[in-house]
């Protein structure tokens, strides 16, 4: 009895770094969900500015603003959906390491090919989001923002 109590105790304390990542990668989730708040937010009032303006000058520029506020939001639905991925494979690999030791199966292979295709993922939301902030950052402008009488 003693032996799988250790054995269990042993494959915990294996399960503990990728529930860190775990961690880490929600931390990166939450970032991203609140990154993408604000810009659907900024969206919509371009989009009202858009319908409602008649200055030419404004209206283009609200135009261009909306185009890429909408390529920001694809980049980060599309660094929420890797990260999710790469959380998911993560879980993965936590269950295939509780199931081998419970079944008595070697499935190390499985758990490593799990566990890279994982990285594999946070390394593609890490640079998609990049990406995001890099056009963010290179659209912004110090007092490009005016008001205009329409």
């Amino acid at each position: 009895m003693s032996t799988s109590v250790n054995d269990l105790a042993q494959v915990i304390q294996i399960v503990v770094a990728p529930v860190f990542m775990l961690t880490g990668i929600a931390g990166f989730l939450n970032v991203m969900s609140g990154r993408l708040g604000r810009i659907v937010d900024r969206a919509r009032i371009m989009e009202r500015r858009v319908i409602t303006t008649k200055n030419p000058e404004f209206l283009e520029h609200s135009e261009n603003e909306l185009k890429n506020l909408w390529r920001r939001i694809k980049l980060i639905n599309r660094s929420i959906g890797l990260c999710t991925a790469s959380a998911l494979f993560v879980c993965a690999v936590v269950v295939f390491l509780f199931l081998g030791d419970l079944l008595m199966f070697d499935l190390s292979q499985l758990i490593v090919t799990l566990f890279v295709i994982a990285l594999f993922l946070l390394i593609f939301a890490l640079l998609t989001f990049l990406k995001e902030v890099q056009l963010a950052t290179r659209t912004l402008q110090m007092g490009k923002e005016k008001i205009f009488d329409d």
